[in-house]
């Protein structure tokens, strides 16, 4: 569905992105690991088009999409929620998901209808699947706990109708029955035949919820993870203190 082929990508005539190639098929659930500082954020800026490209290439079916603008990718069913959110902190929970609501719903009409690979959202089912939120719909966002904040950033992505989800540091300062909470939700999407990105330093938690995985060290994929082999991974003492600084972290 999605592939990066040699993509190369940074800030300012810094290379950061060194040759990235990776993939991520239908209904498949991978996960992207790495140490503060491998450039795992920075590929997913790179794929979501928020920062441009200077080599290689991004496509979806088969189609170049990394010359195209981030409001023109997520019709091609991407959409992202970034590590610090990017949500309208003075604004409500309603107001936040009924903005994502519409934008989503006028990608449909232009498209005529959403591809047979896409889940069309309600509020409603997102509100099915954050069950707190009914309750805080009028709040300001800015008033919420840091998880519930993740959680509406979730839903609203939810809201754009995509086929990918891209998750970056979902768990990050995040109690642990948050993240568990987040975890259901994953699985939920998952047995719905959403495909997700997850972008994570909790290793334990990436075994958990994907398929497959690649690691990033300096810029580059250093090592694929493939189905069914997790586990060895997590007990390679060597390649976790090559790549990851040895943390074994517990799935919360």
């Amino acid at each position: 569905m999605l592939t990066v082929e040699n993509l190369e990508a940074g800030y300012g005539g810094l290379p950061v992105l060194k040759g990235v190639s990776m993939s991520i098929g239908r209904n498949e659930s991978v996960a992207l690991i790495g140490a503060n500082g491998a450039g795992k954020s920075t590929l997913v800026r790179a794929i979501c088009g928020l920062l441009p490209t200077t080599a290689g290439k991004i496509t979806h079916d088969g189609k170049a999409i990394h010359t195209l603008p981030p409001h023109l990718r997520t019709r091609h069913g991407i959409a992202v929620v970034l590590e610090n959110r990017h949500l309208f902190g003075e604004l409500t929970v309603r107001n936040n998901l009924d903005l994502a609501a519409a934008h989503g719903e006028r990608h449909a009409k232009e498209q005529q209808k959403i591809s047979a690979a896409h889940r069309k959202f309600s509020v409603g089912q997102v509100l099915d699947l954050f069950p707190f939120m009914r309750g805080r719909l009028d709040d300001a966002v800015e008033l919420l706990s840091g998880g519930e904040q993740q959680m509406v950033a979730i839903a609203r992505a939810l809201l754009l109708n995509p086929e990918l989800l891209i998750l970056d540091e979902p768990s990050t300062g995040l109690s642990p029955k948050v993240v568990r909470d987040i975890v259901g939700v994953m699985a939920a999407l998952r047995e719905g035949g959403m495909s997700i990105l997850l972008v994570e330093q909790n290793v334990a938690l990436a075994a958990e919820t994907s398929e497959r995985g690649y690691v990033m060290s300096l810029g580059r994929v250093v090592h694929e993870i493939e189905r069914g082999n997790w586990g060895a991974f997590i007990d390679n003492d060597a390649v976790l203190k090559a790549y990851l600084g040895g943390e074994r972290a517990d799935a919360h």
